[in-house]
């Protein structure tokens, strides 16, 4: 199925995926970031920040920006890692999926630059699949160890989700779990509650998740599906009212209508040997509208049914 790559005026190409029912999903080239995707109604089911920037060694605030070689704040790299801050490439050199006629897909790449070895000294290939299918978005990546020494890393998928009213949103999947909080210095708690809500500031890293998690959305009446392999762990970030208003790239009332919900690699990095490969996939889906909380059986969710 067809995609095309346009240039807005913002100086990055961006790849355009549509398939037969109607729904479309945008590529930035920089970052190699997925900047929206909407259903065959139009919706938009990711957020993007009301003041996001498009610029060189910017992140946009929104979408799903890729957090490689670092999830977080460690060292002397910056925040989430260089990889979302890069310009990528279209990948001629993967083998094509296999895709049905009402799929589209696109391969991008980011090659360790000379710049990036002088702050983080592993040479490496990392890469991207993007899958639009209808209802539906899957991710694949791929790093590649093109080192002479081993290569270690943490990664996530940050999922920037459209919602209604973050106040009136439930995540379930992540009942019983141990989490590492960072709004009290990692330090690590077990989640009591039976669903995830949200009435102030979070910023925690969910440990040994199960492969699906749900964000039920109350207002919209629809439930998003989150299925991953090869990710453990899962983060989930709210900035609210405070937070929000000290971020330059983000609106002061853009939290209400966020949710992040990520699909990541945090307590146990990876670790590569030289030309050896990691993979991983995620899966976002909507799944239909009488699929609500007390529905969704904690017990098959965390068995990944």
């Amino acid at each position: 199925m067809p995609w095309s790559v346009v240039n807005d005026g913002s100086g990055f190409p961006r790849i355009i995926l549509t398939e037969p029912t109607g729904s479309s999903a945008e590529v930035y080239l920089h970052g190699g970031q997925v900047v929206s995707w909407k259903n065959q109604r139009r919706q938009e089911l990711l957020f993007m920040s009301s003041k996001a920037v498009v610029k060189p060694t910017k992140s946009i605030r929104g979408g799903i920006p890729i957090c490689f070689p670092q999830f977080g704040n460690m060292g002397s790299l910056e925040q989430h890692g260089f990889a979302r801050n890069r310009l990528w490439e279209l990948d001629s050199s993967s083998s094509p999926p296999t895709t049905s006629k009402s799929q589209s897909s696109v391969d991008i790449i980011l090659k360790s630059t000379d710049d990036d070895l002088k702050t983080w000294p592993r040479s490496f290939e990392l890469r991207l699949r993007v899958i639009l299918a209808p209802g539906k978005l899957t991710l694949i990546p791929r790093v590649k160890n093109t080192d002479s020494k081993a290569l270690s890393f943490t990664f996530a998928l940050r999922n920037y989700l459209s919602v209604s009213d973050v106040s009136e949103v439930r995540v379930e999947g992540l009942e019983t779990l141990d989490y590492l909080d960072n709004l009290e210095g990692k330090e690590r708690f077990t989640e009591q509650t039976d669903a995830v809500t949200f009435d102030g500031e979070v910023d925690r890293v969910y440990l040994s998740t199960p492969s699906k998690i749900a964000v039920i959305d109350h207002e919209r009446k629809r439930t998003l599906e989150l299925r991953k392999q090869g990710f453990p762990d899962a983060g989930v970030w709210n900035p609210w009212e405070k937070k929000a208003k000290s971020l330059a790239d983000f609106g002061d009332e853009d939290y209400m209508s966020m949710l992040c919900v990520d699909s990541a690699v945090v307590e146990t990095p990876i670790v590569l040997k030289p030309d050896e490969e990691w993979t991983a996939s995620q899966e976002l889906s909507i799944v239909g509208s009488s699929y609500f909380s007390g529905q969704l059986d904690p017990r098959r969710v965390l068995l990944g049914q």
